[in-house]
Formats: C-alpha cells, sequence, structure tokens
C-alpha cells in the first residue's frame, strides 16, 4: 500500500460515490420534508469539484443531480470536511461553491435559471460543530439593512451528534461513518473490531475483503500518530472477521513503514513551524507565558498553526492571541 497524500478525500469519494451507499445516507439524514421532494432514484453524479484549490487539502466536495417529485430538477451538493478542527467561515465557503454551481450551469447553457442547491456539510472532527449554520449569522448590522443580506442554511452532519446505534444505512455506509467518526479519536482501536463486524453483513465475499482493504488503508494514513498499531489492525481484523481478514493484513505492514517515514517528516515540519510561530511572538512581545508556550507545542494541525502564525503578526498583545487560540481550538 502507498502513502496516500489526502485520505479523507479518497475515502469520501470511495465510499459517497457508490449509489446506494449516498443515497441511503440522503434518506437517513437529510430533513424528512426535504427528502420527501426528491426522486433519489434520479441522482446523477457531476464530476466537477469547486472547492478552492489551496482548500482541497481541507475539504472534499460532491455535486449530484436530482429531479424533484414535481419534474423540477436541483443539485444535492456535499461539502466534507476533514480537518481536525471547525471551519468557522463554512457557509461563506459554501456561498461561493454555490454561485460557481450555477455558473458552471450557466456556462455550459443548461439552464438560465436558478435551480435548488440543498447544502450539506459533513463533519467528523474531535469536538462537536459550532460554526454558525445561517449564512446571516456570520454578519453583524443594523436590522433595516436585512433586505440586503444575502441569506441561507446549510444542513450538517455532524458525527460527534451521533450515538453508533443511530448510524444508519448499509454496511459500507455505516463502516464508513464510525471509522469517520472515530478515525480522530484514541478510542478508535479499542472500537474497530465491532465497527469491521458490519462487514459480515456484505453478501459478496469479495466485495467485503476489497472494501476491508480500502477501510484498513484509509485508518493507516489517516489515524493520527499512535493512535492505533499494525498489532491493533491485526487484533481487530481477526476478532471481527476471523476467516477472512487474514489474507488482508500482510499488505497493511509495508504501508505502516512508508507511513513511519513520513510521520517523521511530518513531526519535522510541525516543529519547524511551531518554533517560528513562538519567535514571532518573542521579537513582538518579549516574554510568553509558558502555559501559552505549551499549548503551542501541543498542537499537531500544520493548518492551525499557518493561522496562528499569521495571528501573531497582526493582534496587538498577546490576551488577543490568547482568544484567537480559544476560538481556533474550541
Amino acid at each position: 500500500m502507498d502513502h496516500i497524500t489526502n485520505p479523507h478525500d479518497k475515502f469520501f469519494k470511495e465510499v459517497f460515490t457508490r449509489r446506494s451507499a449516498v443515497t441511503q445516507w440522503l434518506e437517513h439524514y437529510l430533513p424528512p420534508d426535504v427528502a420527501g421532494l426528491l426522486d433519489l432514484s434520479s441522482l446523477e453524479f457531476i464530476k466537477d469539484s469547486f472547492v478552492d484549490k489551496h482548500l482541497s487539502e481541507y475539504f472534499s466536495d460532491l455535486l449530484l443531480k436530482t429531479y424533484l417529485k414535481d419534474d423540477s430538477w436541483g443539485y444535492v451538493y456535499i461539502l466534507f470536511e476533514h480537518k481536525s478542527y471547525q471551519e468557522p467561515l463554512t457557509a461563506f465557503h459554501l456561498l461561493r461553491y454555490m454561485v460557481k454551481i450555477w455558473e458552471t450551469g450557466f456556462k455550459k447553457k443548461e439552464d438560465l435559471g436558478f435551480p435548488v442547491i440543498i447544502p450539506l456539510v459533513l463533519y467528523h472532527g474531535e469536538f462537536s460543530w459550532r460554526a454558525k449554520l445561517n449564512f446571516r449569522d456570520l454578519l453583524s448590522f443594523p436590522e433595516p439593512l436585512n433586505p440586503f443580506i444575502p441569506d441561507f442554511q446549510y444542513i450538517l452532519w455532524d458525527a460527534c451528534q451521533y450515538d453508533d446505534e443511530e448510524i444508519k444505512g448499509e454496511a459500507v455506509l455505516r463502516v464508513a461513518l464510525l471509522i469517520f467518526k472515530y478515525i480522530f479519536k484514541e478510542d478508535l482501536k479499542d472500537r474497530l473490531a465491532g465497527i469491521l463486524e458490519l462487514l459480515k453483513e456484505l453478501s459478496e465475499r469479495q466485495t467485503g475483503m476489497e472494501y476491508l482493504a480500502t477501510v484498513l488503508k484509509y485508518i493507516v494514513n489517516a489515524a493520527p500518530e499512535g493512535h492505533i498499531s499494525y498489532d491493533d489492525l491485526k487484533t481487530a481484523v481477526n476478532q471481527a472477521l476471523p476467516h477472512q481478514g487474514g489474507e488482508i493484513l500482510p499488505t497493511i505492514a509495508e504501508s505502516l513503514k512508508e507511513q513511519g517515514m513520513q510521520q517523521g517528516i511530518q513531526q519535522g515540519i510541525l516543529q519547524d513551524a511551531r518554533e517560528a510561530l513562538i519567535d514571532i511572538l518573542e521579537v513582538r512581545f518579549e516574554v510568553i507565558p509558558p502555559p501559552m508556550v505549551k499549548t503551542l507545542n501541543d498542537i499537531n494541525d500544520p493548518s492551525i498553526l499557518k493561522i496562528l502564525r499569521r495571528k501573531a503578526v497582526k493582534v496587538k498583545s498577546l490576551d488577543e492571541f490568547g482568544r484567537g487560540i480559544d476560538f481556533i481550538m474550541e
């Protein structure tokens, strides 16, 4: 197995481009009155991606065209956020992507009107979602200006909000959603055997083994360092699928070796980013409180360090910088 640059994107696309999986996900998690308006049997995958290139490391997307029960048509747009922290401007990003979708339709001369776009966000970070669901809530303005402000709301699927028993659908979908739920958590190794047991429900053995390999490959490449080992994977597979999983395991070992090399490089990059950030703060404010230094040294996400580095240049005080840390880490 080769190391995957963006394992979240690859696994998301592997699962959600399966018609049965995405259809069941929409059936179970769209509001019933919305799902009742859609003819989900007519779903058509659109290959275009609308995520900005510089954000593709943190977002994946999927656009589906669907007919409505009244014979009109529209889109379902799924934005998958696979950062370890939340993007507070998600509603703003969605607004831009929705405009891009309409513009693409105009260019292709598919429709001169504005087909409905139902925006959904799939999130599986460590903490419950707290960003605004409504675009209008991102702005602060006097009430008489309301007529001039665009407004829409997106539908959120937050893995943190569901008990395991509430995650529904076919085995492929449930396994994916449960893995998404636990991929950043330390108890992934304790939950894994129970999750993989769901693959016993797949009637075709070859399909089950291929999907098992896909799941294990995702875990190896996406789980945080130290959360799960090859022995943990081996134990979980042997418990869940004792007569089937053994043939998959040897292919994981090589991937773990490569992952270890990649993680060593990544740790070096992270340490350099932390030191650069602390240097900026020391140049600007001289003495940095030890608790703040410890907080910065505990951050393992380079994207967070990049945001904080920009804040360190602009803030007027350490108190303001500390509030910025608290907001990002919530």
